[in-house]
């Protein structure tokens, strides 16, 4: 069966045709800057060539036409015409209480979804954009929606619970939802096979570290806690993003500044985190070269980020009353061996941890970093959302 999975950012479409029995890619690509001046799509069919192409996208309408135009390209294409393409399975962001697993796209569940759109304001809508474009050039196509909230919904209310009034869960669901649930789910159940343990006997946290990042606790192949919230602000120090913060801080900064909630909002979802405490760059290589300059800056944003992923690593350890596997996965959890260091070397004594530096300086593979002695062991698993998206669909279609 072939999927193509799709993942609508508001300016951008991630793509992959996967072959759901054999997992092979058949190619891969990204549609760039919709909407704006200098709009491109990179295709890549298997073992063919990176192939880049300007072309006007006014809107994820014409991306979507562009990426099925790529793939059944006489020359490039990897099929012959779309009625190869057995499957549409979406990347969702946000699918609030309503859903607690993947679905088949209706009219009743792009409804529901429309509904969650004041919680996720940048992903929902560009979302069901990336739906409509698919049903509207694929009619008969069968469609699906994979949650990046589905894996946290068997959180228990101790966990997902703020400390507000209770009337505002009741009249507006605010809680904590959590998000990256698709890589959490992936990466908790590949970590498990790679140990050769039934993960029903397994307390697992999985460390999520790119740009956005979050931690999660997954005891029984269940998700109890997560550090992201009613949006993905909420947790871990991330690229532009604050995390936890005081709340205080939000009516501190708009009298000393003049600021309005939406300016304040502004400023703590894309000029903190990496970005405002380095003032260099939101990207941790850059911030890890600087910290290897000897820059303070570099060196105090390194250490406040790997603190904060220590801190939840040790909560949720306590969350769960002992912990058997931490995983490392996304852009930084999976290439960065000095952040990884300074984590475990650091702060996870406590737990045991034995690094082995070695293996942790290896990039690109499955694998434990930690000795065999280590009493918890760390594991660097690549995440593979697409991967998990396209069995997703596959087995609703099914």
């Amino acid at each position: 069966m072939k999927i193509l999975v799709i993942n609508c950012g508001s300016s951008s479409l991630k793509f992959q045709l996967i072959d759901s029995e054999t997992e092979e890619v058949f190619a891969k690509g990204l549609c760039e800057r919709i909407g704006m001046d200098g709009s491109q799509i990179v295709y890549t069919p298997a073992g063919g060539e990176k192939q880049t192409t300007v072309s006007p996208m006014p809107d994820h309408t014409e991306a979507v036409r562009l990426v099925l135009a790529a793939l059944t390209d006489a020359k490039t294409g990897v099929i012959k015409d779309l009625s190869e393409i057995d499957a549409v399975g979406h990347r969702l962001v946000h699918g609030g209480e309503k859903f607690s697993a993947s679905t088949l796209i209706n009219d009743e569940v792009i409804a529901a979804i429309t509904e969650c759109n004041d919680l996720a304001p940048l992903h929902n809508p560009a979302n069901l954009i990336g739906i409509a474009a698919c049903q509207k050039l694929m009619p008969t196509t069968p469609q699906a929606g994979v949650f990046d909230t589905a894996f946290h919904q068997t959180m228990p209310e101790k966990a997902y619970l703020y400390g507000i009034p209770y009337e505002y869960y009741q009249k507006y669901k605010i809680r904590r939802y959590g998000f990256h649930g698709t890589s959490h789910s992936y990466v908790s159940k590949r970590c498990a096979a790679i140990a050769g343990k039934d993960i029903k006997d397994m307390k697992i946290i999985v460390c999520h570290l790119g740009n956005g990042a979050s931690v999660s606790a997954v005891q029984g192949g269940k998700c109890v806690d997560t550090s992201m919230g009613l949006t993905p602000l909420e947790g871990l120090i991330m690229g532009t993003r604050s995390g936890d913060i005081d709340p205080a801080i939000i009516e501190f900064l708009a009298h000393k500044e003049g600021l309005s909630i939406d300016e304040i909002m502004t400023i703590l979802n894309k000029k903190s985190g990496m970005l405002g405490l380095s003032t260099i760059s939101s990207d941790s290589r850059d911030i890890e070269g600087a910290s290897n300059e000897g820059k303070p800056e570099g060196k105090r944003t390194m250490e406040a980020f790997s603190y904060r992923v220590a801190k939840y690593i040790g909560a949720y350890a306590a969350a769960m009353n002992g912990v058997d596997a931490i995983c490392f996965t996304a852009g930084i959890g999976e290439n960065s061996a000095t952040i990884r260091s300074m984590i475990c070397n650091n702060y996870l004594g406590y737990l045991g941890v034995k690094l082995d530096e070695d293996a942790n300086h290896k990039r690109g593979e499955e694998i434990a970093i930690t000795t065999a002695d280590s009493k918890t062991t760390v594991y660097v698993i690549p995440t593979n959302e697409e991967l998990a998206i396209a069995r997703e669909t596959a087995a609703l279609v099914k």
